[in-house]
């Protein structure tokens, strides 16, 4: 069987003690990495718990099995007392002590093995699943906040240079060379700068609490995480869309479970056929009865017995319920393999879509850097015009409004394209390497 490596990756042994975050009742003060958060959120999440949970009755269900290869052993006691023609008798004591083991049954002991290694399988790729949507939800909660951190600092920064040009036009109007309309413009372009910043700040608010949220804690608290410092989004870095399908069907997990889950299908399907033919065993029983229980150990062999004996069974007929299970197992092995072939064109449409997506977020990327370099130049020379009397206050209210909206949509453009690139690995279905790219780990 694969080993569960997604759960070796991610589970917290290095930031955080298990048992330690868990009792947690606030976020830590220092700067939290994105591999700290994602700590957190495992440690805490009761999703990935009840997953856990769920991995853990079915490697339960599977050791189970296991019993199928071993004796089985049964112990019995009686004690009564018989009534015959109006009068009571005395007390009959009895015990046995009796083994069984199956010999030999064509094969079925095993196909039942390997359904339930096969269905543990698929729990186990399930559990993958589970805890890399999670790491991608919180990868995605992570972006948003510093999205939301760089905009609150953008708008900060727009309304400073309001307050310039705001009292730069009061100095001008002083002096004569200038209008009064130039510093009613400038306080409404600082008033509705003022706006951006509380309209900034109330996005991060609830950027911030998403987060907590998927953290486990209240949305009110504060945390204080770090900015990426990798650069990302070459086109050296970017593998081929042949090899990122073949690392897809190598990884990804609801692939490995639809194959699993058929397998364990055509394990059941050979079971239920199985079923129908003979199976060996070998049973034994040891017999003690008498009316004193003090007499067990008399030497009176007539009160201990026993016996030892081979059987073959076979069913002959069960009301057709054994041919109707062969049939449901048939089907429900075509209907494995179907879901199977389902699964796998999806998965090679979510790998296409989320390798264009990022494509596109990287010249998405490059074009905000030019538009964030020719904005933030034209702002500037605007400025010095609007100083020396060349340009107007509406010319300098433009280039500061332009700035603002170059500055979002870059940055938008920089954590989207750590958002698309989590989403690749999403879709290989290999998340620990996205997040190693990220901190340099490579």
């Amino acid at each position: 069987m694969r080993k569960l490596l997604v759960l070796l990756m991610f589970f917290p042994i290095v930031a955080f003690a298990a048992d330690d975050c868990a009792e947690l009742t606030s976020v830590p003060d220092s700067v939290l990495t994105i591999s700290d958060v994602i700590d957190l959120g495992l440690c805490r999440n009761p999703q990935t718990a009840a997953a856990h949970a769920a991995l853990r009755a079915q490697k339960y269900n599977k050791n189970g099995a296991y019993s199928s290869y071993l004796p089985k052993v049964d112990l019995g006691a009686n004690a009564g007392k018989n009534y015959e023609n109006k009068d009571w008798k005395d007390w009959n004591y009895s015990a046995s002590l009796g083994a069984s083991y199956l010999l030999f049954d064509f094969g079925k002991r095993t196909s039942d093995m390997a359904e339930t290694l096969a269905t543990y399988r698929a729990a186990g790729f399930d559990y993958d699943e589970t805890i890399q949507n999670f790491v991608y939800g919180i990868i995605g909660a992570y972006y948003e906040l510093l999205n939301a951190d760089a905009d609150v600092k953008s708008a900060l920064s727009a309304q400073t240079v309001a307050k310039t040009a705001r009292d730069t036009a009061k100095k001008k109007f002083s002096a004569g060379s200038v209008a009064r309309a130039d510093v009613l413009k400038a306080e409404t372009t600082l008033a509705s700068r003022d706006l951006a910043v509380e309209r900034a700040k109330n996005n991060r608010e609830i950027a911030k609490g998403t987060l907590l949220t998927k953290l486990s804690f209240p949305a009110d608290q504060e945390i204080t995480i770090a900015d990426m410092e990798s650069k990302i989004g070459s086109d050296a870095e970017m593998k081929s869309i042949d090899e990122l399908i073949d690392i897809a069907r190598e990884k990804r997990p609801d692939l490995l479970r639809a194959t699993a889950n058929k397998d364990a299908a055509w394990h059941r399907r050979n079971s239920s056929f199985l079923s129908n033919l003979p199976s060996v065993n070998l049973s034994g029983r040891l017999n003690w009865g008498g009316n004193d229980v003090g007499d067990v150990f008399a030497p009176d062999s007539q009160k201990i017995g026993g016996s030892i004996g081979v059987s073959i069974s076979m069913p002959l007929f069960a009301g057709f319920k054994n041919i109707n299970n062969l049939r449901a197992a048939g089907a429900s092995y075509e209907r494995a393999k179907e879901q199977e072939r389902s699964t796998s064109n999806d998965a090679m449409l979510d790998v296409f879509k989320a390798y264009q997506n990022y494509k596109t977020a990287q010249t998405v990327l490059k074009q905000t850097e030019t538009l964030l370099a020719s904005a933030t130049e034209t702002e500037k020379m605007t400025s010095g015009m609007y100083k020396v009397g060349r340009a107007t206050m509406l010319d300098w209210q433009t280039a500061q409004s332009e700035l603002l909206d170059a500055q979002k949509q870059n940055n938008a453009a920089k954590y989207d394209l750590y958002i698309k690139r989590a989403a690749v690995a999403l879709a290989i279905g290999d998340i620990q390497a996205e997040l190693d790219k990220t901190q340099g780990n490579e």
